[in-house]
């Protein structure tokens, strides 16, 4: 089908792009990073594409198996990179956000062209919204944890007073931790309105709200957890070591709500 023709142009992209932001890296030029943003940008355009073409041929904007949770994960996180670089100075984190694009596409493609009949249950503007909010919200937190790992791997060689030939290169552990702020609490505000958005759907696909569904409490939890990383960060100053932590491991947690608890429970998210 046509969409999995352009989604399979965005892959290759994409990995063109994370050669980019490696090569970077190893020369050390501002100028290289910039053009693997610009590839990253031409790859996320045709990921674009590929979805919009999905959807149509769908009749609605939602997500109805796992791989085709990976592909707009995947678009969520380099949509996201993309316009933080309009606002921070960390184009060398591609180097991070690239090869989990990558990673992501690729996992996807493995069903995201395969034509399937969406459920009943899975149409009306509700189950988008919940859908939509939900993987973007996951997007930004893959931001996050991203951006944790790098502030740590940074933070770790001032420490030690190590220097490598490209550690004056990397982004300020200022601008890092800034990345994480705004992905955790711009995603919060997306993952609630998607729980909201979800529930209503519940209510209407099921009879009630809340089931205790596996997926539901691992979500809860999620949601929990980065209540607790803001109200941490607003009430008590957390920042640096401590949000990088913390957001490295709720996105695990949020990860395995994704992902794992299909593979290990009975949930009625299963939809494959």
């Amino acid at each position: 089908m046509m969409e999995g023709v352009i989604f399979r142009i965005a892959i290759v992209i994409y990995f063109a792009s994370m050669v980019g932001y490696f090569t970077a890296l190893v020369v050390r030029r501002v100028q290289v990073a910039k053009a693997a943003t610009w590839i990253l940008l031409a790859g996320f355009a045709f990921h674009t594409m590929s979805l919009a073409l999905r959807w149509l041929q769908a009749g609605c904007g939602t997500v109805i198996n796992i791989f085709e949770a990976f592909s707009f994960i995947a678009w969520s996180v380099a949509g996201v990179y993309l316009f933080f670089q309009l606002r921070t100075k960390t184009r060398v984190l591609g180097a991070l956000v690239s090869p989990v694009v990558v990673v992501l596409s690729i996992a996807a493609s493995v069903r995201v062209a395969v034509e399937a009949d969406v459920p009943a249950v899975l149409t009306g503007p509700w189950v988008a919204a919940h859908a939509v909010l939900t993987l973007s919200g996951g997007g930004l937190f893959a931001l996050a944890c991203l951006a944790g790992i790098m502030y740590l791997v940074q933070d770790r060689l001032i420490t030690q007073r190590k220097s490598y030939r490209f550690t004056r290169f990397l982004p300020s552990l200022k601008e890092l931790d800034r990345v994480n702020h705004l992905s955790v609490i711009t995603g919060f505000i997306l993952l609630t309105f998607g729980i909201i958005a979800g529930a209503v759907w519940a209510r209407t696909a099921w009879g009630q709200h809340w089931q205790w569904d596996p997926k539901q409490v691992g979500t809860l939890v999620s949601w929990l957890l980065y209540a607790l990383l803001l109200h941490q960060r607003f009430a008590l100053g957390w920042k640096g070591r401590k949000t990088a932590y913390f957001s490295i491991i709720a996105f695990i947690i949020l990860l395995f709500t994704i992902v794992g608890i299909n593979l290990f429970f009975v949930t009625v998210h299963d939809f494959s």
